[in-house]
């Protein structure tokens, strides 16, 4: 009996699913969808409104309708509801300038080979030496991110108690200013690296809050904290961290705080101890080490050891079908 071979289905499958997230791409850099959100447009007039070429646009709109973003009719295109409510320029919850940022991450997946084999990050972020230019441009493609995370938070937890709050290397400070503008009683400090706050205080009076709000710079891995304080937020910072690195910035994080207060770390960065999941974390990984010589998405099992080890207690996880958790603990009393 001929044992029949494999076949290679998941080699060309992984082959072709790149392609409707480059669509997507090229469909936020082109505007696609803010024209479609006042009406069905042909092919010819969407290529009038938007400037480009109505022959090459063609293929990436069919492309879209079955990625499901656009629907047709006849000749006339549509954005789905998902598409009018997160792809229209104009509107609070846009999407679109957060996803400029993943060019930068698949332009940096193609050197993972040479990542491994060096040991070294080959597209690494240094925040530290990038121009003011390039920080900028960096920081604003994240900030609804930003403040999405703080929203999050605030949905998920209680913050009316709290006096007052530091958003460790909270970069545009959008968790800090979404939390701040929840509760006028609070009083919050955003810290970060000198090359980042300038940017960070801009956003933070852009906002209206800068009169609670207050903008530091400090390094919270290397340095001290000053202050006192009750909660304490970090967001997609562990997983920029060598393991010694984020140990360190826990003390410091705990020192800071009262007796009592609570820390809540809210990232991507948490697999669970299998390494097999979330497969987002999984996948994402592959972007860390090539971004960071040692910074990449630890275990659960890892990341209570070093907050224990920071002196904090009652160590818990919370996790969202985005692939995202909140660590929270508290300093004991």
């Amino acid at each position: 009996m001929t044992n029949t071979p494999p076949q290679p289905d998941t080699i060309w499958r992984l082959r072709t699913e790149l392609y409707p997230s480059f669509a997507l791409l090229a469909a936020i850099r082109l505007d696609v969808f803010t024209p479609l959100s006042g009406g069905p447009l042909t092919v010819e007039q969407a290529a009038e409104v938007l400037g480009a070429d109505s022959d090459k646009l063609r293929p990436l709109l069919y492309i879209l309708v079955e990625s499901g973003l656009l629907t047709v009719e006849g000749e006339r295109f549509s954005n789905s509801p998902e598409s009018d409510q997160y792809l229209v320029k104009g509107n609070s919850n846009y999407m679109g300038a957060g996803y400029e940022a993943f060019s930068e991450m698949w332009n940096a997946l193609w050197n993972s080979a040479d990542s491994i084999r060096t040991g070294s990050a080959q597209a690494k972020a240094d925040y530290a030496s990038m121009s003011k230019e390039e920080l900028e441009s960096h920081f604003h493609s994240f900030h609804q991110g930003t403040l999405s995370r703080g929203r999050s938070l605030l949905a998920n937890y209680d913050f009316s108690l709290n006096r007052r709050l530091i958003d460790v290397a909270g970069g545009t400070g959008g968790v800090a200013i979404a939390i701040a503008q929840a509760f006028p009683n609070l009083r919050a400090t955003v810290i970060d690296l000198p090359s980042v706050t300038p940017l960070t205080l801009r956003l933070v009076q852009e906002a209206g809050v800068a009169d609670r709000v207050d903008v530091v710079a400090a390094d919270v891995v290397n340095g001290t904290l000053e202050g006192s304080f009750d909660v304490a937020v970090m967001c997609s910072f562990i997983p920029v961290l060598s393991r010694d690195q984020a140990q360190r910035a826990l003390k410091n994080v705990a020192h800071a705080m009262e007796p009592g207060g609570t820390i809540y770390i809210n990232d991507p960065g948490t697999l669970d101890d299998s390494r097999l999941s979330p497969p987002i974390t999984v996948r994402q990984n592959l972007w860390f080490i090539n971004v960071f010589d040692d910074g990449q998405a630890r275990t659960e099992q890892e990341r209570r050891g070093w907050m224990a080890d920071a002196g904090f207690e009652d160590i818990e996880r919370k996790s969202f079908p985005d692939g995202s958790s909140i660590m929270v603990a508290k300093k004991p009393a």
